[in-house]
């Protein structure tokens, strides 16, 4: 069983199956989740990208000014997170919110020690706002903060139910592997985070685990160590597939 896990979720996986930026529904349906597993003593950190909101590289690619857009979307992470720490409460489920840009007014400031004693309290802990800084995703913040906190594993949600060596959606062929190295990842060039984050987890010995959001249950039965999803290790070993 992990004593202690950071979850990163994209924003996208607030929005349902509707379009909508944030739908309750699929809100209620993660909050639920989350504290079902912090229920099983499982401490919980959580990273929420905005990109339902706003991405920043979308807006730099419009013409904004890279700091600028980058800025929006740690802010559209704080909005994210705030919608989720509503809903945790809402269920029954003690939450904190902590942001790496000052936002005084909804938010403590991320300090590592504040986050490690408010997961001890067995509150389930926001971190928005990314790294704080731009040209950053938060995917590498997630890492950053998995590492911060003394996470046992980095739990990344998908659509998918694990990482495949090419689109399953896309290959009717593609295999899903149980168990790939960061190094293995690096050398396929596989879209599973960006090279900061796996090069981050892969330099520090922390592993990782990429598994289906929409399958119920998951986020618990990943917290008491069932083998769920694709598991990223660091050591530099053979790819082994699912049924090999």
């Amino acid at each position: 069983m992990y004593h202690r896990v950071l979850l990163k979720l994209s924003g996208e996986a607030l929005q349902g199956e509707g379009g909508k930026t944030i739908d309750p529904e699929c809100l209620a349906e993660i909050a639920a989740e989350v504290a079902s597993a912090a229920r099983k003593g499982v401490q919980i950190g959580v990273v929420i990208g905005g990109g339902n909101l706003f991405r920043g590289l979308t807006g730099a690619a419009a013409g904004m000014d890279r700091t600028a857009a980058d800025t929006m979307g740690m802010l559209a992470t704080v909005m994210n997170c705030l919608a989720m720490q509503d809903a945790l409460v809402r269920c029954g489920q003690p939450a904190a919110l902590m942001s790496a840009i000052p936002v005084m007014q909804v938010s403590d400031p991320f300090t590592q020690r504040r986050a490690i004693s408010r997961l001890e309290a067995g509150e389930v802990v926001l971190l928005a706002g990314g790294t704080g800084n731009p040209y950053f995703t938060t995917d590498t913040a997630a890492a950053l903060r998995a590492l911060e906190i003394g996470a046992d594993v980095l739990l990344k949600a998908t659509k998918v139910d694990g990482i495949y060596d090419k689109d399953p959606k896309q290959h009717a062929d593609a295999r899903r592997f149980t168990e790939i190295s960061y190094v293995e990842i690096l050398k396929r060039r596989l879209q599973v985070m960006d090279s900061t984050a796996v090069t981050l987890c892969r330099d520090n010995g922390l592993p990782m685990v990429v598994f289906n959001m929409s399958c119920p249950g998951n986020i618990s039965r990943l917290g008491t160590g069932d083998l769920v999803g694709t598991r990223v290790v660091q050591h530099d070993a053979t790819a082994r597939y699912y049924g090999d």
